[in-house]
């Protein structure tokens, strides 16, 4: 039943353009504090954020000094205003610039905006020209418009941070940047994204559903990722492997359309197979590129999902170890010149 309702929840979440899941404090905090260095001299830009309500722009503002930031920049689709502030006829979207004056940080419980003349939607041309001015992206963009809110910062070549559904991974414009070492998931995940704050006139579904003591409403759907193209320590550590595939080939069947294994949990990839393998999604929150190389997504060399005797695992990503290779060499290397030492040495 709590998964039900959780999907009720996000399948209700996309019927909204402006997606009212609204990012806590704490999960800011526990996410950004891996990413401190990068924001020394930068212009930080929050485009789905009211200042007077959003979380993000509370922490840059709190941090701007420890962080170094240059500026930062919050913009606020219409809609969004409308039903948090019963500000229904207004027409204009809006944004805030902080710079952390005297006088803008005795004003921060009650920022002057400044009104766009449109609506203030990430798309629009008022908005675009202040993410041209930016350095980094950090929000929580409408999940429902996640793929065209991705292309729109890869297409003006923004670093970014952002939250999103981990079904994310499953699209092919998503899942192409991931291959392509242009974008990567964060540090938390799943659980690691405890909750989001919202309105009143969402229920409050699934067990972990609360108020917390601000009297915020809070949901957990428990399936949220960051993603971003800010480097970490995360994506250079290696998966510890101790599975191995010779000997225990029951345990790894082969896929009919796809010359490959398939390894139900990261934790069970082989350490000595060297051909490609079928992993969950989940893995690339442990993917270090410099230990494994994606091949492809999902699909058999038919392009029809990946199968086992006629039947379809969940979602796989077809992956290789690029570490087993250059083990084997070492190996053959070594092998052969010990049986060289030891000729020389019988002559």
């Amino acid at each position: 039943m709590a998964r039900k309702a959780k999907n009720k929840l996000l399948k209700k979440a996309k019927k909204s353009k402006s997606d009212e899941f609204y990012t806590q404090l704490c999960d800011i905090e526990s996410e950004l504090r891996y990413y401190k260095t990068h924001f020394k001299d930068k212009v930080v830009y929050c485009n789905c954020d009211d200042p007077r309500i959003s979380k993000f722009f509370k922490y840059f503002a709190i941090n701007f000094e420890e962080l170094g930031i240059k500026k930062l920049l919050t913009s606020c689709y219409r809609e969004q205003t409308g039903e948090l502030f019963g500000e229904q006829n207004q027409d204009s979207g809006f944004f805030f610039e902080y710079t952390n004056t005297d006088e803008e940080k005795s004003k921060l419980n009650s920022p002057e905006i400044k009104l766009f003349k449109g609506d203030g939607d990430f798309r629009s041309s008022e908005s675009i020209e202040l993410l041209k001015k930016s350095d980094i992206v950090v929000t929580n963009p409408p999940f429902s418009l996640f793929r065209e809110y991705v292309e729109q910062l890869v297409r003006y070549d923004k670093k970014f941070l952002i939250i999103g559904n981990v079904n994310a991974i499953t699209y092919k414009e998503i899942f192409k940047l991931i291959k392509e070492n242009r974008a990567w998931l964060g540090i938390n995940l799943g659980r690691g994204v405890s909750g989001f704050i919202v309105p009143e006139h969402y229920e409050l579904y699934g067990t972990e559903a609360r108020i917390n003591e601000f009297g915020d409403r809070i949901v957990s759907p428990n399936n949220c990722l960051w993603l971003t193209n800010l480097d970490t320590f995360k994506r250079h550590e290696d998966i510890l492997l101790t599975k191995k595939y010779f000997g225990n080939e029951h345990q790894y069947p082969k896929y009919d359309n796809y010359d490959g294994i398939n390894v139900n949990r990261t934790e069970d990839i082989p350490l000595d197979y060297e051909g490609a393998m079928g992993v969950p999604i989940t893995f690339l929150h442990k993917f270090n590129p410099d230990q494994f190389e994606l091949i492809k997504f999902r699909k058999g060399n038919d392009e029809k999902d990946l199968s086992i005797n006629g039947k379809c695992p969940y979602f796989r990503i077809l992956v290789k170890n690029k570490r087993v290779k250059i083990q084997s060499e070492s190996v053959n290397t070594y092998n052969k010149s010990f049986n060289t030492g030891m000729l020389k040495r019988a002559s």
